[in-house]
């Protein structure tokens, strides 16, 4: 059975404890890997070697680091369905997803933040008294907690910036998914990055995940997953006094106006829910549709909802695979059970497919008010709810209902009604009249239990650096 070892100072390592996790194969649920069960010697290990790495790394020249990413992205670039096929038996997600989307944009990370190394400038200001300018200089070990959802996509997301702007890094991603990291992490020895330079570590959130955020030399955390884990990290982080970027969860909401052009949109709606099986955590879980649309909307979506094809994920057809982990699985089915309890709707869905593995059938469902658990939890899953409004105030009132801001989408027409709506909803990010068009060069995260902090660009860029002003009198 193939055995999935840390990546420590350049080379694969065993995990110290001689402990090893089962991955399973989604599509089948059956064990076809196990991964290191890291702990705290290995995390001390890693953290060793890139705090040893650390000054020569900083010390070169943004232009050399930039090379180094470019080198990185050609390599993953010549390789991409060997990453997507990857991705598919890890995590369930159809291959032709990996293969058009995630890894492509995997690749695009990593080029993105190689050329932002080289435009990421000081600022300067120039007063009566002097000259003050700042320098922008890196934190030194810095590490990355990547989820299970969009692995390589969001491992790259975070280690791309961190590296580009002079740190070493120690990466832990999901132990659920933990191939594709590992395969990079393999990558960037076979193109001679150098030791120490990029570490990973597998292993549980106890385990591994704790030792990382608690170890002194770590000086920031970028963390992307559940609300419950940030919050502990936050905890952490802030009693030691160290920098942290929680992305969290989201309850986004989709915003149907009757002037909308949603017939013809009504495919980007569909994917907008139910894409990755509904595990993004941008999907649009809540739709809201102005009372005058409801019934039709209602019958158009649900009959596009009945025609996705859930199969396994190398059938170039389907376009939802299994939820990611047997409990993952347990918990949307319970999700769906509770929503029954609330006195809502089935219209469809609702169950899982009599079939190895764990798939759940694209599932909607109404009836249920904006107070309930149904409506303010996350599920993560292929489940959305619809609910009707009659104005554009209670719009806005249901669509901030709830405790997360991650963000929204809104449907019309009416561009002064999209921009005034879009500037009162309480989220970090929103849409109008598309969904998850994303620019790396803008911010990303949320408000609320959705998280602190922005990731992207700019923001990504000064987050893993700290700031030094200096002040030159010229008197």
């Amino acid at each position: 059975m193939q055995r999935l070892m840390h990546w420590i100072d350049g080379a694969a390592r065993a995990p110290g404890s001689d402990r090893w996790l089962p991955v399973h194969e989604p599509a089948s649920g059956r064990v076809y890997a196990e991964v290191a069960a890291g702990g705290a010697d290995d995390v001390a290990a890693a953290v060793t070697a890139a705090a040893r790495a650390a000054p020569a790394w900083a010390a070169l020249s943004n232009s050399a680091r930039a090379a180094w990413l470019e080198r990185l992205a050609a390599a993953l670039e010549a390789r991409i369905d060997d990453f997507a096929h990857v991705e598919a038996r890890d995590g369930g997600k159809p291959f032709v997803l990996a293969r058009d989307a995630e890894i492509p944009r995997a690749v695009a990370n990593l080029r993105f933040f190689a050329h932002a190394a080289t435009q990421f400038a000081s600022e300067s200001h120039h007063g009566e008294a002097g000259l003050n300018y700042t320098l922008r200089t890196p934190l030194g070990v810095v590490a990355t907690i990547s989820p299970w959802n969009l692995p390589l996509y969001l491992f790259t997301w975070k280690i791309a910036p961190a590296l580009a702007a002079g740190n070493t890094v120690v990466a832990k991603p999901s132990e659920v998914t933990p191939a594709s990291a590992t395969l990079l992490a393999e990558l960037s020895g076979e193109i001679g990055f150098p030791p120490g330079v990029i570490n990973v570590v597998h292993g549980s959130g106890a385990d591994v995940g704790d030792a990382l955020v608690d170890d002194p030399r770590v000086r920031a955390v970028s963390f992307t997953g559940s609300t419950a884990v940030g919050r502990r990290i936050g905890a952490r982080t802030g009693a030691a006094l160290k920098k942290a970027s929680l992305e969290l969860g989201g309850k986004n909401a989709t915003l149907v106006f009757a002037d909308s052009d949603w017939e013809t949109q009504l495919g980007t709606l569909v994917r907008s829910a139910f894409q990755n099986s509904g595990q993004i955590c941008l999907c649009g879980s809540r739709i809201l549709v102005e009372r005058g649309i409801y019934e039709s909307f209602r019958e158009r979506f649900v009959a596009e909802a009945l025609a996705l094809r859930v199969g396994d994920p190398m059938d170039s057809d389907a376009r939802m695979g299994p939820l990611v982990s047997q409990a993952h699985f347990d918990k949307v089915l319970a999700a769906i059970e509770r929503a029954r309890a609330e006195g809502g709707h089935v219209l469809c869905g609702g169950h899982a497919l009599a079939r190895p593995g764990w798939f759940v059938a694209p599932t909607v469902i109404d009836g249920l008010g904006p107070d309930c658990a149904t409506n303010r939890e996350e599920i993560f899953g292929p489940v959305v709810t619809l609910q009707p409004f009659d104005d554009d105030a209670q719009a806005l009132a249901l669509a901030n209902a709830g405790d997360y801001g991650l963000s929204a989408s809104i449907w019309t027409r009416d561009l002064v009604r999209a921009h005034r709506l879009a500037a009162a909803l309480r989220v970090g990010m929103v849409w109008i009249n598309t969904w998850l068009m994303r620019d790396l060069r803008t911010p990303f995260g949320g408000t609320g239990a959705s998280g602190l902090g922005r990731e992207g660009g700019v923001e990504a860029m000064r987050f893993f650096t700290e700031p030094k002003n200096i002040g030159l009198s010229l008197e």
